[in-house]
């Protein structure tokens, strides 16, 4: 079936504007233009459209959903089940949230007292969720399950000062990669190493024991699947792999 850009805009919910943006910015081009100047969008653009909504609901610029949709090897299936995974990782941390917030609630009405462990434990289950939801079955082969359960255990037992430094963390290593690629830093130099070594505490905060053969295997991992190389790709494209590059660099392998 085939739809104007009016039809198209009252099917999908977003405006005839924003499609018309998304032409000018090349993102999604009608089908055909008719000899009056109509846009006419077929099967293939109304695919791509939801295909740009899902990524535009978890926070994907414009320029990172282009540049993943005319990459020659992108798999819609594959595309569609991280989509899944991630929406109902999405749905995890919202209920966790929700019960934290009805928990106060009944608090400020004079109900039980919640402990200041259980102010921050929904936090922490909610990385816990979305973790599993998104990278579990990999991480399980790559691992094992016990390292996989002692690892979530770990998580489980931060403090809210050791949760607020791994949160923090995280962030440094994402902002320090961000600049380093925009910058043109050498992953081997200092740098490097410097993103290197906060990515190695970064891990000491989920990890019981540490080994330069599994970190070297974790951040290959970065750029073998597009979800982690997406997470850290997400501001600018080469993050991933200059993390991989750092880590091996630095580990010597």
């Amino acid at each position: 079936m085939e739809y104007t850009i009016k039809q198209l805009a009252d099917l999908s919910g977003v405006t005839p504007r924003t499609l018309r943006w998304y032409d000018r910015e090349g993102l999604l081009r009608p089908g055909r233009v008719t000899e009056a100047g109509y846009r006419i969008y077929g099967p293939k653009e109304v695919d791509r459209l939801q295909e740009i909504l899902f990524y535009r609901e978890l926070g994907f610029s414009l320029a990172d959903i282009r540049r993943l949709l005319d990459d020659p090897a992108y798999d819609r299936q594959a595309a569609l089940q991280s989509h899944l995974v991630e929406l109902k990782a999405h749905r995890a941390r919202l209920n966790g949230l929700i019960l934290t917030v009805q928990k106060t609630i009944a608090e400020a009405k004079g109900g039980c007292k919640m402990s200041d462990k259980e102010k921050f434990e929904a936090f922490k289950h909610q990385v816990v969720a979305e973790n599993e939801a998104r990278y579990g079955k990999e991480l399980r082969k790559t691992y094992g399950d016990d390292t996989i359960e002692r690892s979530n255990r770990r998580v489980l037992s931060l403090t809210e000062e050791e949760y607020a430094r791994w949160q923090d963390l995280g962030e440094e290593v994402r902002s320090a990669l961000t600049a380093a690629v925009r910058s043109g830093e050498d992953p081997a130099g200092a740098e490097g190493r410097r993103i290197a070594q906060l990515h190695r505490e970064w891990l000491s905060f989920s990890w019981e024991g540490y080994s330069s053969q599994a970190h070297g295997g974790l951040v290959r991992m970065y750029t073998q699947d597009p979800r982690f190389t997406a997470y850290y790709d997400r501001e600018v494209p080469g993050c991933a792999a200059f993390l991989e590059a750092a880590v091996l660099a630095w580990l010597g392998l």
